[in-house]
């Protein structure tokens, strides 16, 4: 069985999805694109600032699951340009600790609204 999670916390899905699933002890969420919830734009800046944006969002919707960063065992990190992984990183590492969750990175051409970054993972329920 399924159950959806949401929160205005988090940007509201712009399509027939959902910001996140609960099945059996998991949580996966739908990629996050870096929108502000408060404002609907994206944050001032350029890949630091929506990597950081898309976490937040990706963080209130475990927080809304009843779960935390720490309980993330996989991520996928959706870059519009493989150039900016670096500062992506320095910014996504401030988000985990160790042990890490298992993550795969990949450039595509485009992504929605025009952003730079998205990111989706699936977490543990505590």
């Amino acid at each position: 069985m399924k159950t959806v999670i949401s929160t205005t916390n988090a940007p509201a899905a712009i399509g027939p999805y959902s910001q996140a699933i609960r099945v059996g002890n998991l949580i996966i969420t739908s990629g996050q694109l870096p929108i502000d919830p408060a404002t609907g734009n994206f944050p001032e800046g350029a890949i630091k600032e929506q990597t950081r944006q898309s976490l937040l969002n990706v963080k209130a919707i475990l927080n809304e699951a009843g779960t935390t960063m720490d309980h993330v065992v996989k991520t996928t990190v959706f870059l519009a340009d493989m150039s900016d992984f670096a500062d992506m990183n320095g910014v996504y590492a401030e988000f985990f600790n160790a042990p890490y969750p298992a993550r795969s990175a990949v450039a595509v051409k485009t992504l929605p609204k025009g952003a730079l970054v998205e990111i989706e993972v699936i977490a543990e329920t505590i």
